[in-house]
């Protein structure tokens, strides 16, 4: 049986582990509000006005594709096409290839970085590992002018940071969407946690301060993790309303 990820593959560990997921989409929550496309997330009303029901959403979209067999993968990858070819539809006119292409780059920038900041380092190996499974995605879905390898993907994000990202209403509007559904604690929680892993440019643009004071509290939830207390803490740190989805996010562990 042939699967689309490899089951040696890091990219598993990754999206298997909530820790890892939620920080990935904790940084994508800021690069988005960003974005000079993001006015094509306002059209279907989906991300202000549920931004963690779009998060488990876009999870379970990612989980069906690096989890999944090759073919149903394939399928699954054509299903998101036709989504936004819907979205498209409706709209009148095409998204850019340059937000679907920002959107590739997010996950894979995310996925490394998160999986940094709470496990280990990644190898060269290991990050071309991620890059070319997120190729293979835009791939399929007819993204044109991809950067074949990691070290291009690197040199393209730059001009991405730089070409596609900007401070605009919607940057306002998306953060008080976020505060409004996390909650004050849990909204300082995200964002000292967006501090840790966006690339320069998107701090810079936020005006964010470097100081964070989540890694020592990130060295307690690793301990706390290692006998098992870690489950406690999510439960009271995150929406008791999502308490199912998140426990479904640990996949590898499971």
């Amino acid at each position: 049986m042939e699967f689309f990820v490899d089951k040696d593959s890091v990219v598993r560990k990754i999206w298997g582990s909530s820790d890892t997921v939620l920080f990935i989409f904790a940084g994508a929550s800021a690069e988005f509000a960003l974005n000079k496309a993001v006015d094509w997330l306002y059209f279907t009303g989906r991300l202000p006005s549920d931004p963690l029901g779009r998060l488990f959403s876009t999870v379970r979209y990612a989980r069906d594709i690096v989890f999944a067999e090759k073919e149903v993968a394939l399928n699954n990858i054509d299903k998101i096409t036709a989504i936004h070819k819907g979205v498209e539809d409706s709209r009148g006119y095409k998204m850019p290839d340059w937000a679907y292409r920002d959107v590739l780059f997010m996950l894979i920038h995310y996925s490394i970085a998160s999986y940094e900041l709470l496990e280990n380092r990644l190898s060269n190996a290991e990050k071309e590992e991620v890059f070319q499974v997120f190729y293979r995605v835009g791939t399929r879905m007819g993204i044109p002018a991809l950067p074949q390898n990691y070290a291009g993907w690197l040199s393209a994000q730059q001009l991405h940071l730089q070409e596609d990202l900007a401070i605009s209403n919607y940057t306002t509007d998306l953060y008080l969407q976020y505060k409004k559904n996390l909650g004050f604690m849990r909204y300082k929680i995200l964002l000292e946690t967006q501090k840790l892993i966006v690339p320069e440019r998107v701090r810079v643009l936020l005006g964010m301060r470097k100081f964070s004071w989540l890694p020592p509290v990130l060295v307690i939830y690793k301990l706390c993790k290692k006998i098992k207390l870690d489950g406690l803490l999510k439960a009271m740190l995150l929406p008791p309303a999502y308490k199912s989805e998140i426990k479904a996010l640990d996949i590898t562990s499971a």
